[in-house]
């Protein structure tokens, strides 16, 4: 039964994730902590996340803006590795805040930007890449995150969606890889990632057609609603609890 639940929720979440770009580790985590435990749902999320990503920069391909990923990547990746090596260093609720506060300042300035025909530039993403993939190394995702600096950046729609899967597919990578060299990812545990993880790549595919109906403008506001829903009950979880 809880394989069942991981899968059916791991569809949806891969569903939602695929139209948004984001959303998959909120829903999924809680369910992979119900059924493997807290200790071992980061790890398989890990997992589940690299082919998420994979899935969607496949279905993404063409639209993906490679030179945005490529400077992402180039600060991300070596600072997702540090980010998991000090995984129990830092307190996840100062994390959890963090996030949230960015991602609600993430809207109006995103605004801000457009107003005056401004968007983020190539150095910015270096920046911001250097500091998502160090949070993504401590936390489960920060996807919610990362998205609207993409958005900020310009992209939208297709090349959105392709651009961040690309980007977070070489984060995860590297923080997986960290986790099996500190002896946190038993073949077991890889398992259930993969299992977990195909679900999500499902979803991608589900997704495709409803984004390419959508209007760019509509796609962006659609965005700021979600990442304005998302920051205010994460903010609210990590000051209650």
């Amino acid at each position: 039964m809880d394989y069942i639940l991981v899968l059916v929720i791991g569809l949806i979440a891969g569903t939602i994730g695929g139209v948004i770009g984001t959303g998959t580790s909120i829903m999924l985590v809680p369910v992979l902590v119900y059924a493997f435990g807290p200790k071992e749902a980061i790890p398989i999320m890990a997992v589940a996340a690299v082919l998420a990503n994979a899935g969607r920069m496949v279905v993404w391909w063409r639209q993906t803006d490679w030179r945005a990923c490529a400077v992402y990547s180039l600060t991300s990746i070596p600072a997702a590795a540090l980010g998991a090596r000090t995984l129990l260093a830092l307190p996840s609720r100062v994390i959890d805040i963090c996030i949230a506060v960015f991602m609600l300042l993430m809207i109006p300035i995103r605004h801000w930007l457009a107003a005056r025909g401004l968007t983020l530039k190539l150095w910015h993403l270096a920046i911001f890449g250097a500091v998502l993939g160090y949070l993504t190394g401590i936390v489960a995702s920060t996807g919610p995150a990362s998205v609207p600096v993409f958005l900020a950046y310009g992209l939208t729609k297709g090349a959105l969606l392709g651009t961040e899967a690309t980007s977070s597919l070489a984060v995860y990578i590297s923080k997986t890889i960290t986790f099996q060299q500190l002896g946190a990812l038993p073949w077991s545990v890889a398992l259930n990632g993969v299992i977990a993880g195909s679900t999500l790549i499902a979803g991608a595919f589900i997704a495709k057609p409803f984004v390419l109906r959508f209007d760019p403008n509509t796609f962006r506001y659609v965005i700021d609603g979600l990442m304005l829903l998302a920051g205010l009950a994460m903010l609210w979880a990590a000051l209650t609890t």
